[in-house]
């Protein structure tokens, strides 16, 4: 069985009726009308994994259907992802067939590529790698001019950078990220640069004033926006994202922006003075004036207590992956805040899925 290319003539009418079921689930909070930001209808993601299923003496890209969970379809195309994953696929799965080095055990295949052309191949497999994988992989890396990682248990081969570099382009600017294997990043990159214009937009000039970010991830909004305000006080939980934050605030030469790794939850309860961290040391908190608070938390939305935080607040941009725990966390915010700006960002076309933005202002 053959993956069924997408039907890119269906992309207006599917994006029609998934924003009017979004639009409808906020029906009774009366929300402006929103700013639909469509995807390109095909080489819209920039990541990819697929299994490897050996059979014949061979080996194809498979992906496999919940209600069929046994029987893999064969992947010869990927439209769904970038151009250059799509150029890359079946040269890269000829290379790695002609090595029995690269191919014996290999188990999965996953791709990260970037705008600006960049990519990292992690090759999985079910055994310990040893030099003659390292060799034969430094030269599929160098044919190909990729980046490469070789995983098995306990085991990670780097052979040169865990990283793509990313040019993400907004407003006729570019900005230079380090996107880490494992790490998260925004899969729709020319949709993602939608969303950050569109955040830097609501921002207007602030040089007296400081910007608050909850779940800043690596900078993907942080270093735009720092432009705006006089600092930023962001925090995030995972290692690795605040470790690409700090690389990518120095490629950008952001120097206004301080990263924490914390919780929003543990971040809100020290701006309310209830507790103190240790990883707070030297940082002065009373120091900052926040005027505007951007949030872009996971599905579950936002914790009650940090709901409640960032009520405290003037201007409120919240980026959701999730309508249904926004339209949970807007029934609460919209009592202290007029809902200004709507927008929908087709991140994911051809599934449920849709990405909200808001800007919300303090009424009164």
């Amino acid at each position: 069985m053959s993956f069924k290319p997408l039907n890119t003539a269906e992309y207006p009418q599917l994006l029609a009726e998934k924003v009017n079921t979004v639009v409808a689930s906020f029906a009774d909070l009366a929300l402006p009308t929103a700013e639909i930001y469509p995807s390109a209808p095909e080489h819209y993601r920039l990541r990819a994994e697929f299994r490897i299923w050996h059979e014949d003496g061979s080996f194809f890209y498979a992906m496999f259907d919940p209600r069929d969970p046994k029987a893999p379809i064969r992947i010869d195309h990927f439209p769904t992802a970038s151009e250059t994953i799509c150029t890359l696929m079946t040269p890269l799965r000829l290379a790695l067939g002609e090595h029995s080095a690269l191919n014996k055990r290999l188990f999965q295949i996953e791709f990260l590529s970037t705008l600006s052309g960049d990519m990292l191949v992690t090759l999985i497999y079910h055994r310990r790698l040893d030099d003659e994988w390292q060799l034969a992989a430094q030269a599929i890396a160098e044919q190909f001019n990729i980046q490469i990682i070789g995983r098995s248990k306990k085991q990670k081969i780097v052979l040169d950078r865990d990283y793509v570099l990313e040019q993400l382009p907004v407003d006729g600017k570019h900005y230079a990220y380090h996107q880490y294997e494992g790490g998260f990043t925004q899969p729709n990159g020319k949709v993602n640069a939608k969303m950050v214009s569109w955040a830097k937009a609501r921002c207007g000039q602030n040089p007296d004033t400081d910007l608050l970010e909850l779940y800043c991830g690596n900078g993907n909004f942080t270093i735009p926006l720092a432009t705006h305000f006089r600092r930023v006080l962001a925090t995030e939980i995972s290692k690795t994202s605040v470790k690409a934050a700090h690389e990518n605030f120095a490629m950008n030469t952001v120097s206004n922006a301080l990263v924490l790794r914390m919780s929003s939850e543990e971040l809100t309860s020290a701006l309310n003075k209830e507790r103190s961290f240790r990883r707070l040391h030297g940082v002065d908190l009373d120091s900052y004036a926040i005027s505007t608070v951007l949030v872009d938390p996971p599905r579950a939305g936002l914790d009650a207590a940090s709901r409640e935080f960032i009520a405290g607040f003037n201007n409120i941009i919240y980026i959701s992956c999730n309508p249904e725990t926004l339209r949970r966390d807007l029934e609460i915010l919209t009592k202290s805040h007029h809902v200004n700006d709507f927008a929908l960002f087709d991140q994911f076309p051809y599934t449920h899925h849709m990405e909200c933005g808001v800007f919300l202002t303090k009424q009164g």
